[in-house]
Formats: C-alpha cells, structure tokens, sequence
C-alpha cells in the first residue's frame, strides 16, 4: 500500500465488525506514525500517541465543522451541538459548559444530587430479587443530574427518560434497532426540552434561578442571539445524557470489583486517592469511546508524512490506552499505577485530550471522575450476591458493556 494514499477499499465493514479493535488492528499492521484508510468514501488518517493528541487538539491542524457523520449528530450529540463547531462561537459556546462542569461547586452539587438519588434506589433494590446493575445506575443518574439541572420531572416518567438517555448513546455506532431507537430517543426528548426552553424564557415556566437549564435557555451566542429552542435543548442534553453514560463506567467499576476484588476492600475504606486511582483505571482499561475524529483544517505535515486539507483524521483511543509504550502491562487492570505514578493520567484519554478551555476535549471529565469515585465507593460498600451471568464485554460491540449489564441479587446497603 502505498504509505501516501488512501487505499482504494472501504473499511466502514471492518469498523463495524471490529468495534474497539479496528484502528489498534489497523496500526499492527500498517505501522508508522500515520495510518491510512478509508471510511464512508473518505480518505482517512489514523492517528496515536501523546504527540498526536497535542496535534489533533491544535485548531490549526483539525476542525470539527463538517466532520461529524449525520447518524452521529442525530443520535449522540445532536445537530448544532458544541462538538460541531470551530473558533470564537466554539470558545463561548463551550465556556457555557466549562461555568457548568468545571466549577467545583456545581460539581460538588451534581455529585451529591446522585448520591442522594442512589441512597434511595438502593433501598428500593433490596426489596427486588434481583437488578442489573447498569440499568439502575442509569436511573439513578437519570434522577440526580435532572434534578441538578432544573428539569421537571417528564410526563412519561424517570424511567422512560432514562431509557431514552441511554439509547441515545447505545446507538449512536451500530446500524439497525439501537441506531433508531437513539434516534427517536433525541428526536422525542428535544422536542420536550425545547418547548420548556421557550416557557422559561416567556416566564411560564418556574425553574430554580440559576440553574443550568436556566442557564442554557439564556445564553446568547456569538451573535449576540439566544439559542434556537432545539439547539438549547441539544445543549442541555449535552450536559444530561453525559452524565448518564457513567452508568457504563459503574458497570466496569463492578466489572473490576468482581474480577479483583481486593479492589473492593481497599475502596471501602473511602481513601480519596485510592478512589481517584481506581476511578482512572476503569477510564483506561475499559473500551468507551474508541476514537474521535476531525477534518484536516489545512495541507499539513505530521511527523514527516503529508495530510491533506479535508482528509477525515481520527485519533486512536483505545489503541492510545493500550499502547504497551506507554502503559507496563497494560493490559492487566492495575489502578496502582495512577498512586505510583499520578502525572501518567495526562496520557490517558478515554475522552479525548488537549486542553478542554480551549480544545474539544471533554469539558465533563472532572464530573465523570468525581461521579465514578463517589459510586465506586458505594458500590464497594454495598453487599449483594452476584449469580452465575455472561460477564464477557464484546469489543465488536460499541459501545461495550457487560453483557449481562451486570446483574446482582440479595442487596443491601452496606
């Protein structure tokens, strides 16, 4: 194959087969510092390692205009969305999200809601015979992040809101049924969230001051305008349905919990570093996002080899995870690794990298660490009996998940 050009066959078959393993795979075989493929028609590069984050993350080198495919902008971030946008309207638009998920005590107050919203469904849980541990986790953050960003409670209820928050992104990578309900689930949920945009912006509708969908529905852009109703919405989501995809996460944590459970013992004890540790562990070795990707923003040269303006570039996650390289065994969960050497998680990137005040990475991160080390603590506490299940995660599958969902019997609060 020629190292300079895209090869003339499509790998959007193999991505679908292989899931989490197809740019790993694809890097085995072709190695260099740039990969070529080809993806949907288009010419791609692959990209890895902690030099390539610091290049893809450069406005100057990819832009994420244009770049997101449709079935993703209909299912997981929406059309309009901050991850769709470059320069000055991507800045403000995205230090909305940072006043929101970087401040500590919104944080703080998120993580509290959630506790409070599992302290609840864990007495719930103990009078059933049995739960699948990331169906609840999902409801139980369904709850505490509505009620953290001032949403009312919808018509249909908590449940079928969180169902839908969870098929938006179970879809959003796989053709067929889930891809549509994901669809479904944002066209449905919008169109809710827009019309209480509206309300709250003519005073019909009373929400506590301040709060982030109050927030949202009065920011103004770039242009110095309001969001459109539906692009609020999307907004809003993109602050909601992030947060419920930890559910993943707290089904890896139980995941890891089982299959070393000396895990468990050392995160009842409630020491904060071993908590933060454990909590960057499962980011690491367990598969969620597999790749984010880009359109080259100009003619460009990355590491000796060419990359043309509108080249597809995709950034290798999980590979980057993986990457023996950078990580000693790292295919052994070890959260020792992160006490032993705390600096090692800036080359973890289980949601991107580069700088989220500036950059596309994900300005959430801090809510997600501190959610996964407050609930890994509460379910290393909590004391249940785990039956005989299929517990094996298919990286074909994306997104990964146990495949029982993890189910546990027998609760009780700890």
């Amino acid at each position: 194959m020629d190292r300079r050009r895209a090869p003339w066959w499509d790998s959007s078959l193999s991505l679908l087969t292989r899931g989490y393993a197809w740019l790993p795979d694809l890097r085995r075989r072709h190695p260099g510092p740039v990969v070529r493929a080809r993806l949907a028609g288009r010419p791609a590069v692959v990209l890895h390692g902690p030099e390539a984050v610091r290049f893809f993350y450069d406005e100057r080198h990819v832009r994420r205009a244009g770049a997101l495919p449709e079935p993703v902008r209909s299912t997981l971030f929406g059309h309009g969305a901050v991850h769709s946008l470059d320069g000055q309207v991507h800045r403000l638009r995205k230090a909305l999200f940072l006043s929101l998920l970087a401040d500590p005590a919104q944080v703080r107050a998120l993580v509290d809601e959630v506790g409070a919203a599992w302290d609840t469904a864990v007495g719930e849980w103990a009078e059933r015979p049995r739960v699948v541990l990331l169906d609840e986790v999902a409801r139980v953050l369904t709850e505490g992040v509505r009620r953290w960003a001032g949403l009312p409670l919808p018509e249909d209820g908590a449940d079928a809101f969180a169902a839908d928050l969870v098929a938006m992104v179970d879809g959003f990578a796989t053709p067929g049924p889930r891809h549509w309900r994901a669809r479904l689930a944002r066209r449905r949920r919008e169109a809710w969230i827009a019309g209480i945009v509206t309300d709250v912006r003519d005073g019909t509708a009373r929400v506590p001051a301040g709060c982030p969908l109050e927030r949202v529905a009065l920011h103004r852009d770039a242009d110095g305008e309001p969001l459109a109703p539906r692009v609020a919405a999307v907004e809003v989501l993109n602050l909601v349905r992030p947060t419920v995809a930890v559910c993943w996460f707290v089904a890896f944590a139980a995941h890891a919990m089982h299959l070393r459970p000396e895990n468990r013992a050392a995160l009842a004890g409630g020491d904060p570093a071993r908590a933060w540790a454990f909590a960057q562990e499962v980011r690491r070795f367990y598969p969620f996002a597999p790749f984010v990707g880009g359109l080259a923003a100009a003619d460009l040269t990355h590491r000796g080899e060419p990359i043309a303006e509108g080249t597809l570039v995709l950034l290798d996650l999980y590979g980057q995870n993986h990457d023996p390289a950078l990580w000693g065994d790292p295919y052994a969960f070890r959260p020792e690794r992160f006490l032993d050497h705390p600096a090692d998680v800036g080359q973890s990137v289980p949601q991107g990298g580069g700088d989220p005040a500036r950059g596309h990475r994900c300005p959430g991160e801090a809510v997600v660490v501190e959610l996964l080390e407050d609930l890994s603590v509460r379910l290393a506490r909590l004391q249940y009996v785990l039956p005989a299940q299929d517990l094996s995660i298919r990286l074909g599958r994306m997104i990964a998940r146990p495949r029982s969902g993890f189910v546990i019997e027998a609760v009780r609060a700890g």
